[in-house]
């Protein structure tokens, strides 16, 4: 239903350009040129001595009216329809729901990195140490138990 509706509104944005471009302003303008310019011709024929330019100040009118009634629907489907579509607040904003997602692409990336890090580095000490989410470098439990005090005391 969006969809058609947006077509319509593209159809009345390209009637409501031609028919401004058509009406003449205080010179001759397109309409002089392509009614027969002064009543006469073809515009005479069609619309009478005058009817050109009533005609088309009418049909800007009602094109105008038109358009801004579609925008104001669009505006209300498209609002309406954005939290529902993503399933996400519909007051957050796009480009605030696509900053929080590179942050979050970030953050990981950083932590992948700091994981890669930490295990060559284990790797060339012979330990096996993870990163917890909160940053600190702590040695894995692996199972093992610890030595056993030989000392005797």
């Amino acid at each position: 239903m969006f969809t058609i509706w947006v077509i319509f509104h593209v159809i009345v944005c390209t009637a409501l350009v031609l028919v401004v471009l058509l009406q003449s302003a205080k010179g001759e303008g397109l309409a002089g040129s392509a009614f027969g310019g002064g009543g006469g011709g073809m515009g005479g024929a069609v619309f009478g001595g005058r009817g050109a330019a009533s005609f088309l100040s009418r049909a800007t009118t009602v094109l105008a009216v038109i358009f801004m009634f579609n925008c104001g629907a669009l505006a209300f489907m498209s609002s309406s329809n954005r939290g529902v579509a993503t399933g996400d607040d519909p007051g957050e904003s796009v480009v605030t729901r696509e900053a929080q997602k590179e942050r979050d692409q970030a953050l990981q990336f950083q932590q992948e990195q700091q994981q890669q890090a930490a295990d060559s580095a284990a790797a060339a000490n012979g330990l096996d140490i993870k990163i917890l989410d909160d940053g600190v470098n702590k040695p894995a439990d692996t199972g093992a138990a610890a030595p056993a005090d030989t000392s005797g005391n």
